[in-house]
């Protein structure tokens, strides 16, 4: 099983919020945009929305549903978070720049050029 690592995410079950402490360098603007958009997808869609890195660094969006829950929406969990990677693609592209040269320790110049 791979091993990834949690930014942040929102759980519409327990109306919580969680951002990893471990990005408290990232803006605040930044960490700000990532709570709004984390409750507002849980909020439209419910079950449970986490923003990860993988091994090698790369971010992804995950979502959850309890199998009770009957209002939880798939398709419009889908379509959402292609809304959310293509509206957010530079966000994305920066965060996991970010990851891959202040937590791996990757040459910035080097994955700048790629």
């Amino acid at each position: 099983m791979e091993q990834t690592t949690v930014l942040c995410g929102a759980n519409a079950y327990e109306q919580k919020y969680y951002f990893n402490e471990k990005f408290a360098g990232l803006p605040d603007s930044i960490k700000d945009e990532l709570h709004i958009m984390c409750v507002l997808f849980t909020e439209e869609v419910g079950g449970v929305i986490t923003f990860e890195y993988d091994e090698e660094g790369n971010l992804s969006i995950k979502t959850d549903a309890d199998e009770e829950d009957i209002l939880y929406d798939e398709i419009s969990s889908g379509l959402l978070v292609k809304e959310i990677l293509r509206k957010k693609q530079e966000l994305m592209e920066s965060l996991t720049l970010y990851y891959k040269v202040f937590v791996l320790g990757q040459d910035a110049g080097e994955l700048l050029v790629e």
